[in-house]
């Protein structure tokens, strides 16, 4: 292209406004794939399950001393005539001028149960985080159903602020032509518009709401972006549970978050047991075998021997015993803050099945404050256009429908909420 056709083309664009802007992808979701996405790509899933498989490699590092250790050994020395190890020991060995290879071998044949006990202590350890990811699962499933009806409310209460301005525009545009022709004063107009103005107020934070919305379930999903969402209506669930009793019972047994912390409180009861067994004595199987192809006069050309270790705890400056202590004073500590997370939970599961429960009133309470709200509106304009009523009235009528659309509009997300923080409670969601 010539430069002035690139000119041209820079004057089309200007005039125009630039290149078009990329259109921007509308995901469509229902409630089920939101989850299952967070599951896959949520940055503490993922972590939450790295973390698991760490604890599972502890247990294999604790049952390694089970199995025989071996090592090989090349060794070459070249010594000074006569030369003896002086210092640094109790006797003076010999060093001969050598070159040899060979390897040793040691097995642990018993430590009187620590093996066993750490061993023992790790893989609850490894079971508690494998409960901890469960847990994971569900903080973020429960984020993620927050987040998800969170943007339907917000969409909801979008759709009634836009209809609220409609409505009131409306109704200020009437309220200024009947004071052009000298049938309402200007003290209606004047009130018209403000009601006008609050619609849009209304509008305006509706409008942000829904941003935000949109911005929490993206981080709910793991994406580090914000997206858009065409989100699909959920049913409406029936009446919550009656049972409160067996909703408790549940909660105790199915909490993932306090399985995993029984499960560190017997790790670490196990694990005081491990340290107690520090006093106990060690006895390992010990042998060496290797040749040795250059040596000095006096070695032989092989060597081959074998032997029993028995390590004997005598003394080592209260060490073990302020190890041992340590170890219980943590269990002691694990019993307790078991203790206060089952206390939470019961805290918990109340709290969620009375929120449930007030929820699902709202959602009759709330259609019947719309119906009744939206007969008044209707009363309220015959009365105004009669000139029964003054402006006041109107006003008045016309707040009061919109707070009951939004009283109802929030209340069906409402209640999906609290059976969904029921749910997470009890340990059903996961």
């Amino acid at each position: 292209m010539t430069s002035r056709g690139w000119l041209i083309a820079i004057g089309v664009l200007s005039v125009l406004g630039g290149p078009p802007a990329r259109a921007q992808v509308v995901e469509k979701l229902n409630l089920h794939d939101a989850e299952q996405i967070a599951i896959k790509n949520h940055p503490q899933v993922q972590a939450a399950a790295n973390l698991a498989d760490a604890a599972k490699a502890q247990v294999a590092q604790q049952r390694a001393a089970y199995y025989p250790l071996a090592v090989g050994d090349v060794t070459a020395v070249d010594s000074e005539n006569n030369s003896r190890v002086s210092a640094g020991a109790l006797n003076s060995p010999r060093i001969f001028n050598k070159e040899a290879e060979g390897f040793t071998v040691s097995q642990l044949l018993t430590d009187f149960g620590r093996t066993h006990a750490l061993v023992k202590s790790s893989n609850l350890h490894a079971q508690s985080q494998q409960e901890n990811v469960v847990n994971t699962r569900a903080d973020v499933l429960l984020n993620v159903d927050r987040s998800y009806f969170g943007v339907l409310k917000a969409m909801a209460v979008l759709n009634v602020a836009e209809e609220t301005v409609k409505q009131r525009q409306f109704v200020a545009d009437q309220t200024s032509e009947l004071e052009r022709n000298k049938i309402k004063s200007g003290l209606d107009v004047s009130f018209a518009n403000v009601d006008l103005a609050q619609a849009k107020l209304l509008l305006i934070q509706a409008q942000n709401d829904l941003g935000a919305s949109y911005a929490q379930l993206a981080a709910a999903l793991g994406y580090g972006d914000v997206r858009t969402f065409e989100l699909a209506e959920e049913p409406l669930p029936g009446t919550p549970p009656a049972d409160f009793a067996a909703l408790l019972q549940q909660a105790i047994q199915d909490r993932p978050d306090l399985i995993a912390l029984r499960l560190d409180d017997a790790s670490a009861h196990t694990y005081a047991t491990a340290e107690r067994d520090l006093w106990f004595p060690t006895v390992s199987a010990l042998g060496a075998a290797g040749v040795a192809p250059v040596a000095a006069t006096g070695l032989g050309p092989r060597y081959a021997a074998a032997g029993v270790n028995v390590n004997v705890p005598i003394f080592n400056g209260h060490l073990f015993g302020a190890l041992r202590n340590e170890a219980n004073s943590r269990a002691r500590a694990d019993d307790q803050y078991v203790r206060d997370l089952q206390d939470q939970v019961i805290r918990g599961v109340r709290t969620a099945w009375l929120n449930a429960n007030s929820g699902y009133q709202r959602l009759a309470v709330a259609q019947q404050l719309l119906e009744s709200a939206s007969d008044a509106l209707d009363l309220a304009q015959s009365r105004y256009k009669l000139g029964l009523s003054s402006i006041v009235e109107l006003s008045q009528a016309q707040l009061n429908l919109t707070q009951a659309q939004l009283d109802s509009a929030s209340a069906k997300y409402d209640y999906q909420t609290d059976l969904a923080v029921l749910n997470y409670e009890i340990g059903a969601l996961h």
